[in-house]
């Protein structure tokens, strides 16, 4: 399958569905709970129904932040999340994105991110390097970390203050391309909140760009 063609479809289907909610009301529409207990809002449920209507004739399991785990009995499986920055989508923030991944069996084989506001396209072949808009990217060369994203809830105070600059954008896939180009130095949660749907591609393009994925332990995460 081209798994890149077919995640760039979803991806402009979903910004067509979904962005003329950008800025309106109706985005905030509360329709219910997804399986980690988070709300799901109008603009949540009309990008994954998107998603799901073109993997579904793939015929590929599917794991999604709204819907939990959609299981055909296929070796292939595609994680996504429909907006990853509801919040920021809902309140105007423009930072926000589509996430895919997929995998065969529990191998990674791609990931897109796809930012709808800016149009920009991250994707990554494992093995092949990572790429916004077709021009390959890699990370910051920087022995100490400038700036970094930090999600805490009130532990790691004492590494806060060897960072020169904190930043909290609040759509982790989004922000793991951000490392990817270099724009940030480093990415930090100890909330143990993240999910895959967070970061499957995130962590697929940015270990493509030269990142280092660990856990507390510097132990590599899967």
């Amino acid at each position: 399958m081209k798994w890149n063609e077919i995640a760039q479809t979803i991806a402009r289907k979903i910004e067509r569905n979904v962005m003329p909610l950008f800025e309106k009301e109706e985005s905030k529409k509360i329709l219910g709970r997804n399986p980690s207990g988070d709300e799901t809002k109008l603009m949540d449920k009309k990008a994954e129904e998107t998603a799901i209507k073109h993997l579904s004739k793939l015929g590929i399991n599917i794991v999604s932040e709204e819907i939990g785990t959609l299981n055909k009995n296929s070796k292939y499986t595609a994680i996504i999340d429909p907006i990853d920055g509801s919040y920021n989508f809902a309140n105007g923030i423009p930072f926000f994105c589509f996430s895919i991944a997929f995998f065969e069996k529990q191998k990674p084989i791609y990931g897109m991110i796809y930012e709808l506001l800016r149009k920009n396209t991250y994707e990554a072949f494992v093995g092949n390097g990572a790429y916004l808009n077709g021009r390959k990217i890699k990370v910051s060369s920087k022995n100490k970390p400038y700036t970094i994203s930090f999600y805490t809830l009130g532990r790691g105070l004492n590494l806060v203050k060897k960072i020169r600059r904190i930043r909290n954008l609040g759509s982790v896939a989004l922000e793991l391309t951000y490392l990817a180009k270099g724009s940030i130095d480093g990415i930090v949660d100890i909330r143990k909140h993240i999910r895959p749907t967070d970061v499957a591609a995130g962590f697929i393009i940015a270990r493509e760009a030269g990142a280092i994925i660990c856990d507390e332990k510097g132990e590599e995460l899967k």
